[in-house]
Protein backbone atom coordinates (compact mmCIF):
# COMPACT_ATOMS: atom_id res chain seq x y z
CA UNK A 1 0.00 0.00 0.00
CA UNK A 2 2.87 2.77 0.98
CA UNK A 3 4.84 1.67 -1.97
CA UNK A 4 1.84 1.98 -4.32
CA UNK A 5 0.52 5.88 -3.01
CA UNK A 6 4.72 6.72 -3.24
CA UNK A 7 5.07 5.51 -6.92
CA UNK A 8 2.12 7.56 -7.82
CA UNK A 9 2.85 10.29 -5.87
CA UNK A 10 6.19 10.53 -7.58
CA UNK A 11 4.86 10.15 -10.89
CA UNK A 12 1.98 12.97 -10.46
CA UNK A 13 5.01 15.39 -9.43
CA UNK A 14 7.06 14.21 -12.71
CA UNK A 15 4.59 15.33 -14.73
CA UNK A 16 3.94 18.68 -13.75
CA UNK A 17 7.11 19.18 -15.47
CA UNK A 18 9.79 18.93 -12.47
CA UNK A 19 8.45 22.24 -10.94
CA UNK A 20 9.61 20.85 -7.23
CA UNK A 21 13.10 20.52 -6.54
CA UNK A 22 14.36 17.01 -5.75
CA UNK A 23 14.92 17.97 -1.92
CA UNK A 24 11.91 19.05 -1.96
CA UNK A 25 10.13 16.38 -3.90
CA UNK A 26 12.07 14.15 -1.12
CA UNK A 27 10.77 16.09 1.95
CA UNK A 28 7.20 15.64 0.61
CA UNK A 29 7.43 12.10 0.08
CA UNK A 30 9.03 11.65 3.58
CA UNK A 31 5.67 13.56 4.73
CA UNK A 32 3.43 11.24 2.85
CA UNK A 33 5.07 7.96 3.74
CA UNK A 34 4.73 9.18 7.34
CA UNK A 35 0.93 9.74 7.12
CA UNK A 36 0.62 6.50 5.49
CA UNK A 37 2.66 4.54 7.92
CA UNK A 38 0.20 6.08 10.36
CA UNK A 39 -2.75 5.20 8.48
CA UNK A 40 -1.28 1.79 8.30
CA UNK A 41 -1.27 1.52 12.23
CA UNK A 42 -4.64 2.89 12.67
CA UNK A 43 -5.73 0.31 10.72
CA UNK A 44 -4.20 -2.37 12.22
CA UNK A 45 -5.25 -1.23 15.46
CA UNK A 46 -8.99 -1.28 14.24
CA UNK A 47 -8.91 -4.79 12.58
CA UNK A 48 -7.27 -5.60 16.67
CA UNK A 49 -10.27 -4.16 18.42
CA UNK A 50 -12.45 -6.11 15.95
CA UNK A 51 -10.40 -9.16 16.28
CA UNK A 52 -10.61 -9.11 20.06
CA UNK A 53 -13.94 -8.14 20.24
CA UNK A 54 -14.94 -11.82 18.34
CA UNK A 55 -12.56 -13.64 20.18
CA UNK A 56 -14.49 -12.12 23.62
CA UNK A 57 -17.86 -13.12 21.78
CA UNK A 58 -16.61 -16.40 20.90
CA UNK A 59 -15.28 -17.40 24.36
CA UNK A 60 -18.70 -16.13 26.06
CA UNK A 61 -20.19 -18.20 23.76
CA UNK A 62 -18.52 -21.37 24.95
CA UNK A 63 -19.31 -20.37 28.68
CA UNK A 64 -22.65 -20.50 27.60
CA UNK A 65 -22.61 -23.82 26.05
CA UNK A 66 -20.82 -25.22 29.32
CA UNK A 67 -23.79 -23.58 31.50
CA UNK A 68 -26.30 -25.57 29.04
CA UNK A 69 -24.31 -28.30 29.65
CA UNK A 70 -24.02 -28.26 32.75
CA UNK A 71 -28.13 -27.62 33.40
CA UNK A 72 -28.91 -30.61 31.57
CA UNK A 73 -26.68 -32.93 34.31
CA UNK A 74 -29.66 -32.07 36.24
CA UNK A 75 -31.83 -34.60 34.32
CA UNK A 76 -29.57 -37.02 35.69
CA UNK A 77 -30.62 -36.75 38.96
CA UNK A 78 -34.44 -34.87 39.36
CA UNK A 79 -37.05 -35.28 38.02
CA UNK A 80 -39.36 -33.09 36.04
CA UNK A 81 -41.26 -32.17 39.50
CA UNK A 82 -38.30 -31.48 41.33
CA UNK A 83 -36.52 -29.57 38.40
CA UNK A 84 -39.72 -26.74 38.24
CA UNK A 85 -39.81 -26.60 41.93
CA UNK A 86 -35.90 -25.98 41.88
CA UNK A 87 -36.62 -22.86 39.47
CA UNK A 88 -39.42 -21.78 41.67
CA UNK A 89 -36.91 -21.57 44.29
CA UNK A 90 -34.85 -20.00 42.83
CA UNK A 91 -36.56 -17.46 40.89
CA UNK A 92 -38.16 -16.07 44.19
CA UNK A 93 -34.91 -14.95 44.87
CA UNK A 94 -34.74 -13.04 41.68
CA UNK A 95 -37.88 -11.56 42.40
CA UNK A 96 -36.99 -10.41 45.72
CA UNK A 97 -33.58 -9.90 45.52
CA UNK A 98 -32.12 -9.71 49.42
CA UNK A 99 -35.63 -9.89 50.75
CA UNK A 100 -36.01 -12.32 53.36
CA UNK A 101 -38.62 -13.85 51.69
CA UNK A 102 -35.96 -14.30 49.09
CA UNK A 103 -32.91 -15.72 51.22
CA UNK A 104 -35.35 -18.13 52.87
CA UNK A 105 -36.30 -19.56 49.84
CA UNK A 106 -32.81 -20.56 48.67
CA UNK A 107 -31.69 -21.81 51.73
CA UNK A 108 -34.64 -23.86 51.22
CA UNK A 109 -33.08 -24.43 47.46
CA UNK A 110 -29.59 -25.46 48.91
CA UNK A 111 -31.48 -27.32 51.61
CA UNK A 112 -33.62 -29.72 49.76
CA UNK A 113 -31.21 -30.05 46.61
CA UNK A 114 -27.45 -29.89 47.53
CA UNK A 115 -26.78 -31.75 43.54
CA UNK A 116 -28.76 -28.99 41.48
CA UNK A 117 -26.98 -26.46 39.35
CA UNK A 118 -29.11 -23.80 40.84
CA UNK A 119 -27.72 -24.53 44.54
CA UNK A 120 -24.14 -23.18 43.08
CA UNK A 121 -26.07 -20.32 42.20
CA UNK A 122 -28.24 -20.01 44.99
CA UNK A 123 -24.92 -20.01 47.22
CA UNK A 124 -23.32 -17.20 45.64
CA UNK A 125 -26.60 -15.25 46.25
CA UNK A 126 -26.67 -15.79 49.64
CA UNK A 127 -22.64 -14.95 49.27
CA UNK A 128 -23.51 -11.46 47.86
CA UNK A 129 -27.17 -10.88 49.98
CA UNK A 130 -25.04 -11.02 52.90
CA UNK A 131 -22.15 -10.14 55.36
CA UNK A 132 -19.21 -11.01 58.08
CA UNK A 133 -18.66 -14.33 58.43
CA UNK A 134 -21.93 -15.52 57.05
CA UNK A 135 -21.05 -14.22 53.73
CA UNK A 136 -17.31 -15.85 53.82
CA UNK A 137 -18.98 -19.36 54.60
CA UNK A 138 -21.72 -19.11 51.73
CA UNK A 139 -18.84 -18.05 49.04
CA UNK A 140 -16.46 -20.87 50.71
CA UNK A 141 -18.53 -23.03 50.56
CA UNK A 142 -19.61 -22.34 47.00
CA UNK A 143 -16.34 -22.67 45.39
CA UNK A 144 -15.21 -25.30 47.54
CA UNK A 145 -18.27 -27.87 46.65
CA UNK A 146 -20.28 -25.64 43.89
CA UNK A 147 -17.36 -24.51 41.58
CA UNK A 148 -18.77 -26.40 38.28
CA UNK A 149 -22.30 -24.60 38.29
CA UNK A 150 -23.04 -21.67 35.99
CA UNK A 151 -25.75 -19.06 35.30
CA UNK A 152 -27.54 -19.26 32.40
CA UNK A 153 -26.09 -16.41 31.00
CA UNK A 154 -22.52 -18.60 31.44
CA UNK A 155 -21.05 -16.80 34.33
CA UNK A 156 -19.36 -19.61 36.42
CA UNK A 157 -19.87 -19.98 40.24
CA UNK A 158 -16.30 -21.25 41.02
CA UNK A 159 -14.70 -18.11 39.42
CA UNK A 160 -17.80 -15.48 40.31
CA UNK A 161 -17.63 -16.94 44.21
CA UNK A 162 -13.63 -16.49 44.08
CA UNK A 163 -13.84 -13.07 41.84
CA UNK A 164 -16.32 -11.51 44.90
CA UNK A 165 -14.63 -12.98 47.55
CA UNK A 166 -11.42 -11.60 46.89
CA UNK A 167 -12.71 -8.23 46.23
CA UNK A 168 -14.16 -8.56 49.49
CA UNK A 169 -10.65 -9.16 51.23
CA UNK A 170 -9.34 -6.10 49.06
CA UNK A 171 -11.29 -3.70 50.53
CA UNK A 172 -10.56 -4.61 53.99
CA UNK A 173 -6.95 -4.86 53.39
CA UNK A 174 -6.29 -8.55 53.17
CA UNK A 175 -3.97 -8.16 50.19
CA UNK A 176 -2.46 -11.90 50.56
CA UNK A 177 -5.92 -13.77 50.62
CA UNK A 178 -7.29 -11.32 47.59
CA UNK A 179 -4.40 -11.83 45.10
CA UNK A 180 -4.19 -15.40 45.86
CA UNK A 181 -7.81 -15.86 44.66
CA UNK A 182 -7.77 -13.16 42.04
CA UNK A 183 -4.64 -15.55 40.56
CA UNK A 184 -6.93 -19.15 41.00
CA UNK A 185 -9.25 -17.24 38.93
CA UNK A 186 -7.07 -16.49 36.07
CA UNK A 187 -5.31 -19.46 36.10
CA UNK A 188 -8.06 -22.05 36.91
CA UNK A 189 -10.57 -19.88 34.76
CA UNK A 190 -8.64 -18.17 31.93
CA UNK A 191 -12.45 -17.88 30.37
CA UNK A 192 -14.67 -17.30 33.11
CA UNK A 193 -17.17 -14.01 32.13
CA UNK A 194 -18.91 -11.90 34.68
CA UNK A 195 -23.23 -11.69 33.89
CA UNK A 196 -22.15 -8.98 31.15
CA UNK A 197 -19.67 -11.31 29.28
CA UNK A 198 -16.53 -9.09 30.46
CA UNK A 199 -13.52 -11.74 30.75
CA UNK A 200 -12.67 -11.68 35.00
CA UNK A 201 -9.09 -11.68 34.05
CA UNK A 202 -9.20 -8.85 31.89
CA UNK A 203 -11.03 -6.93 35.07
CA UNK A 204 -7.95 -8.18 37.14
CA UNK A 205 -5.31 -7.47 34.77
CA UNK A 206 -6.55 -4.02 34.69
CA UNK A 207 -7.21 -3.49 38.64
CA UNK A 208 -3.86 -4.66 38.45
CA UNK A 209 -2.32 -1.98 35.86
CA UNK A 210 -3.97 0.63 38.20
CA UNK A 211 -2.17 0.21 41.24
Amino acid sequence: MRTIITAALFVSFVCTGFAQSQSELQKRIDRLEERVAKLEAAIGKQEFRQEAAETKEQIAAGERAKAKARMRKDLEVYAADDLRQIERLYQVANKEWRSEEGKKSLKELIARYDKANRTGCALLYLGQMTKGDEQIDYLTQAIRSYGDCYYGDGAQVGAYARFFLAWRYKQEGKADKAKALFDEVTTLFPNAIDHRGNLFSEIIAKENKSR
